[in-house]
């Protein structure tokens, strides 16, 4: 029976069903030492720090709202001066709400774990003659350190250089920490995880396998935060750099990736959509695709809620699956990209949403709303009530295995040129995406092309990681290491209104690309699109309905684009330094308050 942990706010994770995976105590009233003097309380202390993925500063913001827009995800941030159109629009305030409380997320987290890795360090309980002890006291050390390490990988992304608090709090702290150079920060959290991982345990060895922190994800975490280390980053004065000892931290990146490919390896699943499906059925294997995956219960998380396929509810629906949006709709750009037979593309972008009756329609808005397909609450078994909104359960992934090996292969790459070793990696990725009869030209032959040189495997790797990766909202923080995002940002544009223009005209290097798609139900009530990949007169009968397409990037009224095409990536091209992406925010009002002087907004043209 599969045994879900999920997350009481404030108190720790639970285990549903058969049995608790921590008693819902409050740690508070105990002493530190007591706690961590033995296994099962030692356990309470660190399930807390997993609790701030279940408060709204992650679930709906940090995990998948607060990551747009790039070249395959994005909203319209310029129409309204709420907080999330802030960010979307780079224009927050200091006293946006939704990066106040990523903020306070991040830094309780933080010291949850530093709680934790104190406790767990003075407690002796890690030299016990007992190994099971031991061992599992190492395991939550590991799972301390590489929670510790998220949180400030994240913090850096959004944030810059920030406070770099290393001590649980005590009397005798300095409580007014000034800002740490995030490389500092970042070079820390990796040699954290590099002395630890060798003592903690597989998932498969772990009673909540990829429900819970394992060595597998630390070694991902190691060589996922190692590629930021060694990437580009925005300065104050709003520029790109990287710091001249990058290639040492591509190759930590190559030796992690290598180690668990080596100690860990597994088959990719060849089915691509039941990854996602597992979630949307509370389903969470080991040794398979998901290394780890925040773990919701049923009543918590916003995934089929905010991201997903749309799903109209509501009181005078006729079903009892309730209400779900999707925040980040897939730009036809990224939707054209892809190879017609790659079938991660039909996962990944779906062309329909489910109405009030429970029947699948073409998406509102074409084509600026295609749909992040790989999870939705029509998915769940169990209909979780016609006016739910939030709460569906769905677990959200963290990292996966393709990404362990297209990193390897990024890495390998960027120090030795395409290798076959690199090259290898790349098509155990590719080769999940089509059928085999299809793997002599769509894999080997693609991947000998793209080895032709070292620049030319990277643009491969960018474009894979895009076809692989769409809708799990990851994107925008490669686009800032590789120092692209404001060149993808401009390419997006160029191609929408290229696409516009055929659709309008009839002629260009598009205008075989569908201007109007044409959908029905079929007789199992299963929809169906005609003509997904290619324009078509006009439909062979009546039973099909036409919807607008591309024709729909051109507003025929003021004879020019769509508002959303000139307006929602515009500072992202050209903002205060054009060509160069201003994605760094204002420290949150109230943490500069709180310094008492210690912390300002200074550079980037804030």
């Amino acid at each position: 029976m599969k045994l879900k942990i999920f997350i009481i706010a404030g108190a720790a994770l639970l285990l549903s069903a058969c049995q608790d995976f921590l008693e819902p105590d409050s740690i508070s009233t105990f002493d530190t030492n007591y706690v961590y003097s033995n296994v099962d309380d030692a356990r309470k202390g660190v399930n807390a720090i997993y609790v701030q993925f279940d408060v709204d500063g992650f679930r709906s913001r940090l995990s998948n709202n607060m990551t747009g827009n790039t070249d395959i995800e994005r909203q319209s941030g310029w129409t309204s001066s709420g907080d999330r159109y802030q960010i979307w629009n780079l224009n927050a305030l200091e006293s946006n709400g939704d990066l106040r409380q990523f903020w306070n997320a991040a830094y309780t987290a933080i010291r949850d774990a530093n709680i934790a890795i104190e406790g767990i360090l003075a407690s002796g309980t890690l030299e016990s003659s007992d190994v099971a002890t031991s061992q599992s006291m190492y395991q939550m050390l590991g799972e301390a350190y590489t929670l510790r390490a998220y949180w400030y990988s994240m913090l850096t992304y959004y944030f810059g250089d920030v406070p770099n608090v290393r001590e649980a709090p005590k009397a005798g702290n300095d409580f007014f920490l000034p800002k740490e150079n995030r490389n500092v920060i970042l070079s820390q959290v990796i040699q954290d995880m590099v002395d630890i991982e060798g003592k903690m345990l597989w998932a498969d060895e772990l009673p909540y396998g990829i429900e819970q922190v394992n060595r597998e994800y630390t070694l991902g975490m190691i060589a996922r935060i190692a590629l930021q280390r060694g990437g580009y980053y925005l300065t104050p004065d709003l520029n790109m750099q990287r710091d001249g000892d990058y290639l040492e931290y591509y190759q930590l990146a190559k030796d992690y990736t290598e180690k668990l490919m080596t100690l860990k390896d597994r088959p990719l699943p060849t089915d691509y959509r039941q990854i996602f499906m597992n979630e949307c059925k509370f389903i969470s294997p080991v040794n398979d695709e998901i290394l780890f995956e925040v773990p919701f219960a049923v009543g918590n998380g916003d995934v089929g809620w905010n991201i997903g396929i749309q799903v109209i509810g509501g009181a005078t629906a006729t079903h009892s699956y309730g209400s779900g949006g999707n925040y980040m709709g897939m730009p036809p750009s990224y939707y054209f990209s892809f190879d017609t037979l790659d079938i991660r593309r039909d996962v990944t972008c779906a062309l329909y949403k489910v109405n009030a009756n429970f029947e699948q329609e073409f998406i509102s808005s074409a084509p600026q709303n295609i749909a992040q397909g790989k999870w939705s609450r029509h998915f769940l078994d169990n209909p979780p009530g016609a006016n739910s909104a939030k709460g569906t359960g769905i677990n959200w992934p963290m990292m996966r295995y393709a990404d362990v090996l297209l990193m390897y292969a990024e890495a390998e790459n960027e120090i030795n040129g395409p290798t076959g070793t690199a090259q290898e990696a790349l098509k155990r990725v590719r080769q999940r995406a089509f059928d085999s009869k299809d793997w002599g030209t769509k894999v080997d032959a693609y991947v000998s092309s793209a080895a032709s040189g070292k620049e030319a495997f990277f643009d491969a790797i960018v474009n894979e990681r895009a076809w692989e990766f769409g809708g799990e909202m990851i994107r925008k923080y490669e686009l800032i290491r590789w120092n692209i995002y404001s060149e993808k940002m401009a390419e997006t544009v160029e191609t929408l209104k290229a696409m516009a223009d055929a659709a309008n005209t009839g002629s260009g290097q598009y205008s075989n690309l569908p201007d109007y798609m044409y959908w029905k139900l079929d007789e199992s009530g299963n929809f169906t699109v005609l003509n997904p990949n290619r324009k078509i007169a006009a439909a062979p009968d009546d039973t099909w309905t036409r919807q607008s397409f591309l024709i729909g990037l051109y507003d025929t009224n003021t004879n020019t684009y769509s508002e959303w095409i000139t307006k929602d990536w515009a500072n992202y091209i050209n903002g205060p330094n054009p060509g160069v992406v201003r994605y760094v925010f204002p420290i949150p009002a109230e943490a500069i308050t709180n310094s008492q002087g210690t912390l300002k907004n200074d550079g980037y043209m804030f």
